[in-house]
């Protein structure tokens, strides 16, 4: 490996690698605002500036390739001095205005200019002041204080895929903005706040609410995709301020979706906080004793074919574990369901429902096939990783479907089946391309399997890339892409009913009225003619699902509890306890736990220690490496219609948001606008 001496000190590295990047390996701190680690190298700032051997001025470290042999100083008063020019430069038109800049205490600007600031300055004149832009109901802007790193940009065009962001004029004169300044449409916009170094760009939801040593900082994980995201979470008593990203390589690197940072103001409203029973049409607030009582009386009223229980999208392993306990166990019952949308699944073995590619493998792929599926509005921050590996490796991606602009380019093979049926014949030019890849990646979406031809698309693209050698050890390309943060972890624990090779007994059971009673786990997103049942719901949110219950059980969100989540890659993560139920809510497993003991069949613990380590035992018996292959499923001729996704409305904490709200009317507004221009 070439060698390069910083502060006469020697070290390795690696071909490729900037002088600032070999710099930090030998643990010189070197400052800087336009590079960051993810984005292309703008040299902008001139702030890491550091001193070359035989070179008689300074060099940009973040622009400047190392080479063999060169010799580095960071720290001699050369360094220094001009370090603090470039400073003097950088403040020379900054406002002073850090005691109201919602920046303060985690601005880099700040922080560098407590080692390179001067105590005067040397300009007399007025400093510049730019207009504000806007960017949207997330961003707020504060442009005089624009350094111009252009990181915002770079994201928007490199990471997000939606170059919305540019610069214009130049010079003192330069400014960033949006184009025609009109509202970013990424559902990442909101990375750029965490990438400016300076308060340019701040959180306006989050504006003027709090300092950050206000508030109290958990380490937990996001639920409002299966993505399972790895976030930070500040609260300051019992409300959640904000929520920020946390690196997590293999999962989000650094970026959350918009979704995630801002659906939190969902967790203050429509909470239910105390239980209701529903008296003369109307529903009242009662005791939990009283609550308990009155569902314990109905239940002894149905047999156990009567009663029917479903768990919503939000749900964590605990409260799905006891869930299904308490029904098999106290109640006597199976009829229990996880799928909302009533997706084809094949619970054989633990491959038939995760991201078998893992989300970091998606970087490995050189062939994407898409079918039936949105990446950009199912899973985000999946979406981004597929731009990723485009950018860095120009893989080809192709689509059955039309999931619309995915933020690279890919090619349309059609919508019908017909087409699966000839790339698994070997009658289609994508399959011979297939075949001829090491690392191809098949990702079949929710619409592909909840449509009549789920069984038949899945079960025949896994026996192709079986047969093809495409299913093994190293490599495993059959991915299904799962929406929701529960569902993965419903299907390892057994919460669905699948009976004589149908899949969907349950709900031809609903339909058919076979249930009198069904008992909704934060169900939100399921219709059904209510008719003559009785109806229990349990959850944090008085949204769908409450509105139609006959018992209402105030459950805790997943910023109120400790629990455990299976991404849709299959891997367990614990979000941690940041704030506390409201009012008389609870912990949704301690409620079946009391309910449980108090009809005298107690579900077998009484702390999660236990519990946790029943669900580890159950999860583990699923992780197999038997494969099985179902042959002859008769094809089905339709066309695979990718369901609209209302991005900002997916979740009952999502609909609870005044900010998601915001962004779904101005996004509503720009479809609108693009369709009247079209016609």
């Amino acid at each position: 490996m070439p060698k390069i001496t910083v502060n006469n000190k020697e070290i390795d590295f690696e071909n490729g690698m900037t002088v600032l990047q070999a710099c930090e390996l030998a643990g010189a701190e070197i400052p800087r605002f336009c590079y960051h680690e993810r984005l292309s190298i703008a040299g902008n700032c001139r702030m890491c500036l550091v001193e070359l051997e035989k070179s008689n001025k300074p060099i940009a470290s973040c622009a400047m390739p190392a080479t063999e042999g060169m010799k580095i100083k960071t720290n001699t008063p050369f360094v220094e001095k001009a370090r603090r020019g470039v400073m003097e430069f950088l403040l020379a038109n900054h406002p002073l205005d850090c005691p109201v800049c919602d920046q303060g205490g985690e601005c880099d600007l700040q922080d560098q200019s407590l080692f390179y600031g001067l105590d005067n300055s040397r300009y007399t004149e007025n400093k510049r002041q730019v207009k504000e832009k806007y960017m949207g109901p997330l961003i707020k802007t504060q442009m005089t204080r624009c350094i111009h790193c252009t990181r915002c940009i770079r994201f928007a065009t490199e990471v997000a895929g939606i170059p919305e962001l540019g610069a214009i004029g130049r010079g003192e004169d330069m400014e960033i903005t949006t184009y025609l300044e009109k509202s970013m449409e990424s559902e990442l916009s909101a990375n750029v706040i965490d990438l400016c170094p300076v308060g340019a760009l701040t959180s306006k939801p989050y504006a003027f609410e709090a300092r950050p040593w206000d508030l109290k900082k958990t380490e937990t994980i996001d639920v409002m995709d299966a993505v399972g995201s790895n976030i930070r979470v500040d609260t300051y008593g019992w409300e959640v301020k904000r929520i920020l990203p946390r690196i997590n390589e293999d999962i989000n690197e650094e970026w959350i979706s918009d979704k995630t940072r801002y659906a939190c103001d969902g967790l203050l409203k429509q909470r239910l906080d105390t239980p209701y029973t529903r008296e003369n049409g109307r529903l009242q607030k009662t005791s939990w004793d009283l609550a308990l009582k009155l569902l314990i009386n109905k239940l002894k009223s149905f047999k156990p074919y009567e009663i029917a229980g479903m768990v919503g999208d939000l749900a964590d392993l605990e409260m799905i574990y006891s869930f299904k306990n308490f029904f098999e166990k106290s109640l006597g019952s199976t009829n229990l369901e996880c799928r909302e949308d009533r997706t084809y699944i094949n619970p054989t073995e633990r491959m038939n429902y995760i991201f078998n590619s893992k989300i970091n493998g998606i970087e490995e792929a050189d062939t994407i096939l898409l079918i039936g599926a949105n990446p950009r509005l199912e899973a985000t921050i999946l979406n981004a990783r597929i731009r990723k590996a485009y950018i860095k490796n120009k893989i080809k991606i192709y689509s059955v479907g039309d999931p619309g602009d995915l933020t690279y380019p890919y090619k349309k093979l059609g919508s019908n089946t017909s087409i699966i049926k000839d790339i698994v014949n070997g009658a289609h030019e994508i399959s011979e391309k297939i075949k001829k890849s090491k690392k191809p990646l098949v990702i079949i979406g929710n619409s592909a399997l909840s449509s009549k031809s789920g069984q038949y698309i899945f079960e025949t693209i896994k026996n192709f890339l079986f047969n093809n050698n495409f299913i093994r050890k190293d490599w495993n390309g059959l991915n299904v892409l799962n929406q929701h943060a529960s569902r993965v972890g419903a299907i390892d624990l057994g919460v669905y009913s699948i009976n004589d090779n149908n899949n969907f007994s349950f709900f031809e059971k609903m339909d058919n009225d076979e249930f009198k009673f069904i008992y909704l786990l934060g169900v939100d997103n399921i219709n059904f003619d209510k008719k003559d049942k009785f109806i229990v719901y349990q959850g944090s949110h008085g949204d769908k699902g409450a509105e139609i219950a006959d018992i209402i059980l105030p459950g805790a969100a997943y910023t109120e509890k400790n629990g455990l989540f299976v991404n849709l890659e299959g891997k367990i993560q614990k979000a941690y306890k940041a704030s506390y139920p409201p009012g008389d809510a609870r912990e949704d497993w301690v409620i079946f736990k009391d309910l449980a003991n108090k009809m005298g069949k107690p579900i077998g613990y009484n702390n999660v220690k236990i519990l946790r380590d029943s669900i580890n035992n159950h999860i583990n018996q699923k992780i197999t490496n038997n494969i099985n292959k179902i042959n002859n499923i008769d094809f089905v001729d339709e066309n695979i219609l990718i369901k609209p996704v209302d991005y900002y409305y997916t979740n009952s904490i999502a609909r609870s948001s005044h900010v998601m709200n915001e962004c779904r009317q101005i996004s509503k507004k720009f479809l609108f606008t693009g369709i009247e221009k079209a016609s």
